[in-house]
């Protein structure tokens, strides 16, 4: 039986939408590890660019921060990886 016009494009409209909005968990883990590479690059830019006008506490909490999503990132590629 031959499907008309409509269906087969409702039916592609579906299949995209769907794979779209509903990702697999690789897509999600990929886009948490680049949101934590680019928090990472981002807090290192900051201090290397404006670190003589930060304070102290400042430095601290951007070392903070570099170190707990390096841990995160690691911890995710491990599980990834094994």
């Amino acid at each position: 039986m031959q499907r008309s016009f409509t269906e087969g494009t409702y039916q592609g409209l579906s299949d995209s939408s769907l794979s779209v909005f509903a990702p697999t968990r690789s897509v999600i883990t990929d886009m948490i590890m680049v949101q934590l590479l680019s928090v990472i690059l981002s807090l290192v830019l900051l201090m290397v660019f404006k670190g003589n006008q930060l304070d102290t506490n400042d430095i601290s909490l951007f070392l903070v921060g570099i170190f707990g999503s390096s841990i995160l990132l690691g911890s995710i590629y491990s599980r990834l990886t094994s």
